[in-house]
């Protein structure tokens, strides 16, 4: 790969904190991250909120490059035909070639324009529920809105693809994260389809300060997780519908920067956010619950004060199921479902931006983590997605547009 082989070389000391551990420097049965906290004087409030022990039996993996040489990446799917839709940051969308075929990416037309700048761009993509008959795609992006700034909007469009090429046919944004913001961080975003066809859309707080409280604010749609129905309308049994002052199409809040999402064997929605110096958190978000930020929080501001209080619970607000600290840049989320890793069975698969590999939760009978391990590939991890042989697809960046990889691992002889 064409990647720093140093597994920390594009760590932010200033932003990431201290530094967390890669995965090899603890055995089993202890914890995976033997690194200190950046605040070590929080507990947790329940055994393995954090720092799980690592499981008896880890696979070994191997690892092979099976696209090289794209623009930085954030999203990846899977079509019926195993070819591979991808999506960069820049706002180029492009069709790969299945895995083992041979050929060159194809460049999808009609993606609308994008704020690039910053943490903006092409976010994520996603199949609708009934692609395979409609060809229906949706995606969200940093939509440029005038002189006015920028927000995290949710689009759809049709797939046509063809011998000549591939285009978004009637291309339009059915959501539009309100109120519009002029910054360039915290965008989120991701998008989950439950099985009845709700989409559930994850977006970020903006992170400025004091614009990040509006994740508490009902009114806001800044750090929320959204459900909706296919065509972008409120679904009337949403918890806010009818709640004077509430944006209806609200499903949870006090979310801090959403980038990992996904459905869950239990047909329920896992996300994963980002925290500032500590505090990246698995929640499973419920009907009108609060998630705290940024009144409770695990970890601390960039600048190494307390956030707020710099408490790490309240009356009303939920617990995470599980937090890291120090952070581990969470990314790009599956389940684990397939043959090649019988260990990682509806095991969580998180890409690690600052650990730099996948890190794998597996849970218990309760919903909470019974172990973490770490899976070292000396490269940011921006999307995980379950391949349909089974292996386990990781798409890499390089900061700074210096373009991605995606690498396929399976269970090593």
């Amino acid at each position: 790969m064409a990647q720093d082989t140093n597994s920390q070389g594009e760590r932010l000391p200033h932003v990431d904190g201290n530094a967390p551990a890669t995965g090899t420097q603890a055995s089993t049965g202890t914890p995976v991250e033997t690194e200190a906290a950046n605040v070590p004087s929080q507990e947790p409030a329940f055994a393995n909120q954090t720092r799980a022990p690592q499981p008896a039996a880890q696979p070994e993996i191997r690892r092979e490059t099976v696209a090289e040489g794209l623009p930085n990446g954030w999203a990846m799917e899977f079509l019926p035909d195993n070819r591979i839709l991808f999506g960069a940051k820049g706002g180029q969308m492009m069709i790969l070639p299945a895995v083992g075929q041979e050929g060159e990416p194809i460049e999808v037309s009609g993606v609308p324009e994008v704020a690039s700048a910053g943490q903006g761009g092409l976010l994520d993509i996603a199949l609708g529920p009934n692609f395979a008959e409609d060809g229906m795609i949706y995606y969200t992006f940093a939509e440029p809105r005038g002189g006015e700034g920028n927000g995290t909007s949710l689009g759809r469009a049709k797939l046509i693809m063809a011998d000549a090429g591939a285009r978004l046919e009637n291309a339009e944004v059915i959501f539009q994260q309100m109120p519009t913001y002029d910054g360039d961080k915290h965008f989120g975003s991701r998008i989950v389809f439950d099985r009845d066809g709700m989409l559930f859309l994850g977006v970020g707080e903006r992170s400025d300060t004091p614009i990040r409280d509006q994740a508490q604010d009902l009114g806001s749609g800044l750090g929320k997780v959204f459900r909706l129905n296919a065509d972008g309308s409120v679904p009337q049994d949403n918890p806010f519908v009818g709640r004077d002052g509430a944006q209806a199409a609200i499903w949870s809040y006090g979310h801090r920067n959403i980038q990992s999402a996904t459905l869950g064997p239990d047909g329920r929605v896992w996300t994963i956010e980002h925290g500032a110096r500590g505090g990246d958190e698995l929640n499973r978000p419920e009907a009108g619950k609060n998630y705290g930020w940024p009144v409770i929080t695990y970890g601390e501001d960039y600048s190494g004060k307390p956030i707020g209080q710099g408490i790490t619970a309240q009356e009303g607000m939920e617990q995470p199921i599980y937090y890291w600290d120090p952070v581990i840049g969470p990314s790009g989320m599956a389940i684990y479902a397939g043959d090649e890793f019988p260990e990682w069975r509806d095991a969580i698969l998180a890409g690690g931006l600052v650990t730099q590999g996948l890190v794998v939760l597996r849970m218990d009978q309760e919903g909470r983590v019974a172990s973490e391990e770490r899976v070292p590939l000396d490269a940011r991890i921006r999307d995980v997605k379950v391949g349909p042989d089974g292996a386990v697809y990781a798409m890499t960046e390089v900061r700074n547009g210096g373009g991605s990889t995606i690498l396929r691992l399976t269970k090593a002889d």
